[in-house]
């Protein structure tokens, strides 16, 4: 059964970590019906943070070409230097910032105290799903976009969308895709761009968690326990392959309001299941 909830977490790990429904809120949902057997008790606290580098080497795979700065010029037969790409880097670490003074000033471990928990994942997964449609409606009409390339993201763009992923950091179950995506939209970014920034942002920050997560808890894991998270992590990074793929191809015809629907219909089953006493 560890391998099979392995197996599931994968999945739902690379489903929902880019489209924008909250990972976080759907695994902490899923390990209230699945749950690890002989495991050690600090082992999904590690687990459900290291299985996200499943879904970033998707995206590093994927985007490669757009995101290593260092080029080969097979005309000159040498290595030089993309100052475009970097800049690009300059402007996710500033987007980065916001969440990185949360864990400085250890905001994250009140807001685990607090706010980790069921009844808030629903609650967000609603807010953020009316927020979804609303900003959607507002743009229905709208053709033209001020930002359709990533490199034209300025600086500023740059800090209001690490200020909307702060609040991700904080609530669980708003959707770290989600928040920055509804940010970018708010600020005239257009949905492809939105979702490609997106995409990038989430390599520094989940490498970082991970990290943080590992020099916590360490990583004396059983043989079983090193297993399990390995084919969480594979599993995650195919299906995240799939998931990326669909998502750009969506949203080129489409826009994400059918997102906003499916988080609050998942938040009002989730207030259900708790008001029923099931969860």
């Amino acid at each position: 059964m560890n391998y099979l909830y392995s197996v599931l977490f994968g999945i739902i790990e690379g489903v929902t970590e880019w489209l924008p429904i909250s990972s976080t809120g759907h695994l902490i949902l899923a390990q209230t019906f699945m749950k690890f057997k002989d495991l050690s008790p600090d082992f999904w606290s590690v687990f459900e943070v290291v299985i996200q580098l499943g879904a970033i080497m998707a995206v590093v795979i994927l985007y490669f070409s757009n995101i290593c700065p260092i080029k080969f010029e097979k005309s000159e037969k040498k290595l030089k230097w993309d100052k475009s790409i970097f800049n690009l880097w300059v402007k996710i670490i500033i987007s980065c910032i916001p969440a990185i003074l949360i864990v400085v000033l250890k905001v994250d471990e009140v807001a685990d105290k607090y706010f980790y928990n069921p009844t808030t994942i629903a609650i967000m997964l609603i807010i953020v799903g009316i927020a979804f449609i609303f900003v959607e409606r507002f743009n229905k009409n709208k053709k033209d976009y001020r930002v359709n390339d990533v490199n034209d993201i300025s600086y500023k763009d740059a800090v209001i969308i690490g200020l909307f992923q702060l609040i991700a950091a904080i609530f669980p179950g708003t959707s770290r895709s989600g928040a920055t995506i509804i940010g970018a939209l708010l600020i005239g970014i257009s949905r492809v761009i939105s979702a490609e920034y997106t995409f990038y942002l989430a390599i520094p920050v989940m490498f970082g968690a991970s990290l943080l997560k590992v020099l916590k808890y360490g990583l004396a894991f059983s043989t079983i326990e090193w297993i399990v998270l390995i084919i969480g992590i594979v599993i995650s990074f195919v299906i995240s392959m799939i998931v990326i793929k669909f998502l750009m191809d969506y949203i080129k015809k489409h826009n994400f309001e059918v997102f906003g629907w499916y988080r609050i219909v998942i938040g009002i089953i989730v207030l259900a299941l708790i008001v029923f006493k099931i969860i």
